[in-house]
């Protein structure tokens, strides 16, 4: 028998029933307004708070995304862990992840091109109960063709690290690379606009020395600055908005931005 995560945050961060999910992903992907890509996207940074709070900015990403999403058949997913320690990045044991959408096969193949990685750690239970990875799926799956999934939940690890796993799965472009952070964390909305717009601009920069205090996800993302700077992408700002400005109250916020990561073609 084939082996399961199941969704552990489905009626919480985001609607358990199959067609209100997708109807509520059709509805913010139809409501993005992202900018034109320069080019073909690698990579995308986007947030994963409950949909009511991040999926309208997490959309932009994927709208972004959507003209080449016919050529993705692999998912890279990198996210920190909220509930469980992990010393380096864990992969999951398990033969595929579940949403409300149906399951998603896990690419066994990228899990075993990294397995003798001394950061590389095998920890379903680092997996069981982490949301940050598992609200991106229902977007994945809604926007994409048939894909294959290596969700890696990371811990303690440099951003050298991150980057050398990167390289082992960086692919073609059949292959996405996503990272999932949030910013600032419960703020004042002033303050989170100022600390995320300084944030956004080191990311813009791609300057790879973000700490959890920027943004919880410093760490992949770090590890992505790096890895793309040597493929020759530059990050872009899609969006940046907190959760004061789509459905919470403006006194303690969480901030959100996505980015996509798209070949350098000049000075800027």
């Amino acid at each position: 028998m084939p082996s399961l995560r199941p969704a552990a945050v489905a009626g919480l961060f985001y609607p358990a029933d199959p067609a209100q999910l997708g109807a509520d992903i059709d509805a913010y992907l139809a409501q993005a307004r992202p900018p034109a890509a320069a080019g073909p996207i690698k990579a995308l940074i986007v947030p994963h708070a409950g949909y009511v709070y991040s999926a309208p900015i997490a959309a932009t990403a994927y709208a972004a995304l959507a003209p080449q999403a016919g050529r993705i058949r692999r998912v890279i997913l990198l996210g920190p862990t909220h509930r469980v320690a992990v010393g380096g990045l864990a992969v999951p044991t398990v033969d595929s992840f579940v949403t409300p959408l149906g399951p998603l096969p896990i690419d066994a193949e990228a899990r075993q091109r990294i397995a003798d990685l001394p950061q590389v750690v095998a920890d379903d239970g680092a997996h069981a109960l982490e949301h940050s990875l598992e609200v991106q799926l229902p977007f994945l799956q809604r926007l994409l063709g048939p894909f294959t999934l290596l969700p890696l939940a990371v811990g303690a690890a440099s951003s050298a690290a991150v980057a050398q796993v990167l390289e082992r799965l960086w692919g073609g472009e059949e292959t996405l690379i996503l990272v999932s952070s949030d910013l600032s964390h419960y703020q004042p909305y002033a303050e989170a606009e100022r600390l995320d717009q300084a944030t956004c601009a080191r990311i813009a920069a791609a300057r790879a020395d973000l700490v959890p205090e920027d943004a919880c996800g410093a760490i992949p993302i770090n590890g992505l600055l790096l890895a793309a700077a040597r493929h020759g992408l530059r990050p872009r700002l899609l969006d940046r908005r907190n959760s004061g400005d789509t459905a919470g109250d403006r006194e303690r916020v969480v901030g959100y931005a996505a980015f996509s990561l798209e070949p350098d073609h000049g000075p800027h």
